[in-house]
């Protein structure tokens, strides 16, 4: 799931990026099975859910991940699992605080045909070392996840949050998944795949990535795919570039190819600034190409950016990310809604093929979307796909006042905080999941819903905390993240 234009980030103090384009720091694609996503090798994926700040045996923000199992009919509350570091076989025990599921990706580790998932637990006390944070693989099978296993830090002291984020693929191209872990570092940690539920894996290297050292505020997010169509998966990293007087960062995402020796600076290209971006074939022609959203309003810190955010698409070639098409924006011709301050479009994107055209198209999340005088309601645009990018005539726009869709529009719901478009039913269409974190004071609420074939039918499946086993105590926020 699952990660752009300048953006100025004070050095300050904040707790999460949210609210505007300047941003204080804190303190000084596809797995190699085809079927990422689907742990009980039934042919419909499912989709994982996390609720990062569930309370879990009276630990407040110890952590969940649901599972939210496809089906014909697609996903919902039909066949849920829900997971967390109190249940039989996961490593560790419920803490205040670990943040479990902060971060996911789903991938077939251990080769055995099934997709497993790693979760992340940033907030993870390893002996002294407090919120050092660790990763654990949760092993599908034909019943679904279970049982798991640690993915240690291999260099404790020099960092904390390991476990944040994670993206997996097959970077060297021998037809194993790997897995890529982030910490609060300017590294990474690649674990090559050779998995086995004992623990050991096909061996371990670093990666220093191009992005600045701000100790405490390093990688925000990691994006896998195979921009080049060479075989082995390409990793955007989005961090920090560089500094202006001592006091402010600016935003700056790199493209890493692949190679046979793994991820490599080699070859490293800077891409445009933005948060959050995903990599897919847009205009069918083989290669992976780049969407990265930036939700931040337009202002001196973040030229080329627009006035409610904005999305960028870059092209993918042989050689590479290359040109691209400019910014699109909600005063783009053809692009749902009208730009306005803080809406947050491209807050969250994730691209699939809805209507099976060989085209990837887009969903995009602006959860900050004002509508019919509620603040923060929220809304989802979709943008299909064709040779020359994403058309505007065939887009939908969808909030909880579209006929269909569960519940109605609240303020400070967030509906698009969170996107995954995958197949959760097995025609071979992606099916859109969107989440609400906000929903109900932060308890959260996820939405599914099933491609008709051509679109994306609004007739969705609503499932909120009781449906999806999360304690309803403190603000869990179901639906924070959703692995891919």
């Amino acid at each position: 799931m699952r990660k752009n234009l300048r953006t100025a980030v004070a050095t300050a103090t904040v707790g999460a990026l949210t609210g505007g384009l300047l941003v204080a720091v804190a303190g000084p694609a596809a797995a190699v099975s085809g079927l990422e996503g689907d742990f009980n090798g039934d042919g419909h994926q499912d989709i994982a859910v996390s609720a990062p700040r569930a309370s879990v045996g009276g630990h407040s923000a110890a952590g969940s991940v649901t599972v939210l199992y496809g089906s014909p009919t697609g996903a919902g509350a039909a066949k849920v699992q829900t997971l967390s570091q109190n249940s039989a076989g996961v490593p560790g025990g419920a803490e205040a605080s670990d943040g479990f599921g902060s971060h996911t990706t789903a991938g077939d580790f251990n080769g055995d045909g099934y997709a497993d998932l790693a979760v992340g637990v940033p907030g993870e006390d390893v002996g002294s070392d407090t919120n050092g944070g660790t990763a654990v693989l949760l092993w599908g099978g034909s019943t679904g996840l279970s049982g798991g296993t640690t993915v240690s830090d291999p260099a404790g002291t020099s960092h904390d949050s390991f476990g944040a984020p994670l993206a997996a693929g097959d970077y060297n191209g021998d037809g194993r998944d790997d897995l890529a872990i982030g910490s609060d570092q300017n590294t990474i940690d690649i674990y090559r795949g050779g998995f086995t539920k004992s623990g050991s894996t096909g061996g371990h290297y670093k990666v220093t990535t191009p992005v600045l050292k701000v100790p405490g505020n390093d990688i925000f997010n990691l994006t896998p795919g195979d921009v080049n169509n060479d075989g082995r998966t390409d990793l955007l990293v989005d961090g920090y570039e560089g500094e202006t007087s001592g006091d402010y960062y600016f935003n700056a995402n790199y493209y890493l190819p692949g190679s046979t020796g793994g991820v490599t600076t080699s070859g490293a290209r800077k891409l445009p600034a933005g948060l959050i971006s995903d990599i897919g074939d847009v205009d069918n022609d083989g290669y992976g190409d780049i969407v990265i959203g930036n939700h931040w309003d337009a202002s001196s810190y973040s030229p080329g950016t627009a006035k409610g955010g904005a999305i960028q698409l870059v092209w993918g070639t042989s050689t590479g990310p290359t040109g691209g098409t400019g910014t699109l924006e909600q005063n783009s011709a053809g692009v749902p809604g009208t730009g306005e301050t803080g809406d947050a479009f491209g807050w969250e994107l994730s691209l699939g093929d809805i209507n099976g055209d060989g085209y990837d198209d887009l969903a995009v999340g602006s959860p900050g979307e004002d509508l019919n005088g509620i603040a923060d309601a929220g809304m989802v645009s979709v943008l299909y796909g064709s040779t020359s990018g994403f058309q505007g005539a065939a887009a939908q726009s969808l909030a909880q006042d579209t006929p269909g869709v569960p519940g109605g529009n609240e303020k400070n719901d967030g509906f698009g905080g969170e996107l995954l478009l995958t197949d959760a039913t097995g025609d071979g269409r992606a099916d859109l999941t969107v989440s609400l974190p906000g929903e109900n004071n932060s308890d959260g609420y996820v939405v599914a819903f099933a491609s008709d074939g051509s679109k994306i039918n609004t007739s969705g499946r609503g499932i909120g905390l009781t449906a999806a086993k999360v304690s309803t105590s403190g603000t869990p926020r179901f639906g924070t993240q959703m692995a891919d």
